[in-house]
C-alpha cells in the first residue's frame, strides 16, 4: 500500500534507473515469454570459484574466532597479503597497517568514499561513460559533476587539457579507471604521469578504480596508479576479487595508497558495517596468493573468446581493434540506431542481452557493452541468433 506522506529523500528522486536493475527486469519479462537468454548484459564472471579459496573458506569456517564480528580495519593477515601482492604485482611499496583497507566490494568503498568526502555542492570529475558506480556515489553524496566526454579518435583516454581551468581550480576529487569498464580502453603510464602532475598541481584527489589489473592480453601489463612517483600522496587504488578469481558474489575487494584518505573511509565505515565475515578474507587472502600460472589460465580464457567474438562480427560487418584487456567488447551500433533501441531489439528479437552504452553516461551513447562471459559455444550462438535476425552493422 502506498502511504503519500512517506517521500524519498531527494538523493534517491535525483538519480537514473539503474540500468542493471532495469535489464533485470526486461530478462525477466523475457524468460516468462519462454525465450532462451544469453545474458552477455553483466560483468559477472561465469564459473565457479578457484578450488584453493574455496578449500581456505572450508579450512576458515572452523576457527572460532572467526565467527565473531571482524576488526573494522580487517584482518591483519589479509591486510598483509594485499600489501605483498602489490609488492609482487607492480613494487609498490605499502603499509599492512595504514595503507590497505578491505572492502565489501570495490563498489562499496568507491561509493562510501564519495560520503567520506564529498559536501554538497563539491566538484568531482567523473569521465563519461564510466562505470556507474564512480559517479553515483558522488551524487548521492551531492557533488556537482562534471563529465568529460571520452571519445574514441583518443581511444578513450581522459584529456586532461579539455578540462576548463575553472572547474579544475575547484574540483575535489578526480575519479577514473584504466583498463575502463565499459570501453575496455588501456591508458599508457605516460597519461598516469601527466595526472599526477595535473592533480597535484590543482589539489585534486585521484581516486582510480584498477578492476581489471589482471584481465589483460599478450604481454600487456596494467599500470598502477601507485607505481607513479607522489601518486601515493594525493591518491588512492580500488581493486575487487570479483574479475580475475570469480568471486563475485563473495563480495570482497580493497583500497590502498595514502593512509588519509583511507582512514577517512574507514572512519564512515566503522558507523555503517562491521567489515568482512573474516572466513571470507581467509579465502580472499588465498586468492591473492595463487601462483601465476592461475592469472595466465584466466587471462588465455578472456582472450579467446574476445578473438571468437570479434571475428564473429566480422562476418556482420564489425570492424572493431583487439582490447588489450577487460572482459568487454565495447561495440559501435548501426548507424541508425541508438544504444537503448539496439540493445532491446537484440533481446527481443534474439534473447541476447547487452548493456546500451548510455547506461555508463552521455559518452557512451552510441555503443553497448558486451560481456565475454560464458564458453565459446554460448558465445558462438548468440552469434548465430544475431547472423538469424538480421543483425548488422
Amino acid at each position: 500500500m502506498k502511504t503519500s506522506w512517506i517521500n524519498r529523500a531527494d538523493r534517491l528522486s535525483a538519480l537514473p534507473p539503474y540500468v542493471f536493475a532495469r535489464l533485470d527486469e526486461l530478462k525477466v519479462k523475457a524468460r516468462e515469454q519462454g525465450l532462451d537468454l544469453i545474458d552477455l548484459g553483466m560483468g559477472n564472471p561465469d564459473g565457479a570459484t578457484p578450488e584453493p579459496i574455496i578449500e581456505a573458506a572450508k579450512v576458515a569456517l572452523n576457527v572460532t574466532k572467526y565467527h565473531g564480528y571482524p576488526p573494522f580495519e580487517g584482518t591483519t593477515d589479509f591486510r598483509q597479503a594485499i600489501t605483498n601482492w602489490y609488492q609482487r604485482r607492480y613494487q609498490v611499496d605499502l603499509s599492512a597497517d595504514s595503507e590497505a583497507l578491505p572492502l565489501l566490494g570495490s563498489k562499496e568503498g568507491l561509493s562510501h568514499l564519495a560520503l567520506a568526502y564529498i559536501n554538497p555542492g563539491d566538484t568531482v570529475i567523473v569521465p563519461s561513460p564510466s562505470y556507474p558506480a564512480h559517479y553515483r556515489g558522488p551524487a548521492i553524496a551531492g557533488a556537482d559533476i562534471y563529465a568529460p566526454i571520452l571519445k574514441a579518435e583518443e581511444d578513450w583516454v581522459l584529456n586532461l587539457s579539455s578540462i576548463p581551468e575553472d572547474i579544475a581550480r575547484k574540483t575535489k576529487i578526480l575519479y577514473f579507471n584504466y583498463p575502463n569498464n565499459p570501453t575496455s580502453a588501456t591508458a599508457p603510464r605516460s597519461f598516469f604521469e601527466e595526472v599526477v602532475s595535473w592533480a597535484k598541481h590543482y589539489e585534486i584527489m585521484l581516486v582510480h578504480d584498477l578492476a581489471y589489473a589482471e584481465l589483460a592480453f599478450e604481454g600487456y601489463e596494467p599500470t598502477s596508479l601507485l607505481q607513479i612517483p607522489g601518486a601515493k600522496d594525493i591518491g588512492v587504488e580500488f581493486h575487487t576479487l570479483s574479475k580475475t578469481y570469480n568471486m563475485a558474489g563473495w563480495r570482497v575487494g580493497f583500497v590502498v595508497g595514502n593512509s588519509d584518505i583511507i582512514q577517512g573511509l574507514r572512519t564512515l565505515k566503522t558507523n555503517l558495517d562491521y567489515g568482512i565475515f573474516s572466513v571470507i578474507q581467509a579465502a580472499a587472502q588465498t586468492a591473492l596468493q595463487l601462483p601465476d600460472s592461475y592469472i595466465h589460465e584466466v587471462q588465455q580464457r578472456y582472450q579467446k573468446r574476445r578473438d571468437f567474438v570479434i571475428e564473429g562480427l566480422s562476418k556482420l560487418g564489425w570492424r572493431m581493434k583487439p582490447s588489450k584487456a577487460t572482459m568487454y567488447l565495447w561495440v559501435q551500433v548501426p548507424r541508425n540506431s541508438n544504444s537503448t533501441d539496439f540493445a532491446l531489439d537484440l533481446l527481443q528479437k534474439t534473447g541476447v542481452v547487452v548493456t546500451p552504452g548510455n547506461a555508463f553516461g552521455e559518452g557512451g551513447e552510441g555503443y553497448v557493452r558486451l560481456s565475454l562471459i560464458g564458453d565459446c559455444d554460448r558465445l558462438g550462438e548468440a552469434l548465430k541468433r544475431w547472423e538469424n535476425a538480421g543483425i548488422r552493422y
